[in-house]
């Protein structure tokens, strides 16, 4: 089953993909043009608004138009912004104080202004769900860097805080983890495509458990359907845990999970 059959008007929140003719921050040469068109060519309906999401002017623009032309109908948020353009693999003491701040602003911030903006509309309509998608579960220490741990943390005391303000409104809001995510910079990380990732498991055995960036969509709309998703709010979810209690599969028919403080 995918979000088009059960009728979600759904707003996925990505991070910097590339508009055909102009640069991405993080050198990627997707763009969300192609995004959208796997959204249509899989029986949606994709329409791609490039927007910066730490402008409260452009979001406030992009809600407009959605109350405008979707007659106001939001029934799921993805906040999936991050802040890794900006990362550096440094200690605190070394690390960019201004590329750092960059990191939390695209990472934790673009959320908040999104939410604030978004949730409203989703009021209106009664009911929904707001996903927070971050990095593990718990409040464990992502030693590498500083402000990508703060921001990972940020995102899940989000969605713990939102729920609990939102329950009345039957509105449902988790914290959402894949595992290794085999996206398109790792598959190049590790010169390698999705047809022959394996070969990436000889640089890290870990690469085995990884999963392609449907898993983690699948797990949104296990979760959209499930009609007692109000019971999970306020929960920090595993894509590949769900999987298993919901009984989906990647698109390779397999079910990996990351065991997150598991």
């Amino acid at each position: 089953m995918n979000a088009s059959q059960v009728g979600f008007l759904v707003l996925l929140v990505l991070p910097s993909l590339l508009v055909a003719g102009n640069p991405s921050l993080v050198n990627r040469l997707e763009t969300i043009e192609e995004t959208a068109e796997m959204v249509t060519s899989r029986g949606g309906k994709g329409i791609y608004v490039q927007v910066d999401h730490t402008d409260r002017g452009q979001v406030e623009t992009l809600f407009e138009r959605i109350r405008h032309e979707q007659d106001g109908r939001l029934d799921i948020l993805v906040n999936d912004m991050t802040g890794d353009a900006y990362m550096e693999f440094k200690p605190f003491a070394e690390h960019s104080l201004e590329k750092g701040l960059k990191v939390l602003e695209n990472g934790s911030l673009s959320h908040i202004i999104t939410s604030h903006l978004g949730v409203p509309l989703i009021i209106e309509n009664g009911k929904g769900l707001i996903v927070e998608v971050t990095d593990g579960i718990n409040y464990e220490l992502r030693e590498f860097n500083f402000y990508y741990d703060l921001e990972k943390a940020i995102n899940i005391r989000l969605a713990q805080s939102l729920a609990h303000q939102l329950r009345k409104h039957k509105i449902a809001v988790v914290a959402l983890t894949p595992g290794m995510l085999r996206s398109e910079a790792m598959l190049g990380h590790f010169g390698v495509t999705e047809e022959n990732w394996r070969d990436g498991i000889k640089h890290q055995r870990d690469f085995a458990y990884s999963e392609t960036p449907f898993y983690i969509g699948k797990a949104v709309v296990a979760l959209a359907c499930d009609k007692r998703i109000m019971s999970k709010s306020g929960q920090a979810l595993v894509s590949g845990k769900l999987a298993r209690e919901y009984g989906f599969t990647d698109i390779d028919g397999t079910q990996p999970i990351w065991h997150y403080g598991m």
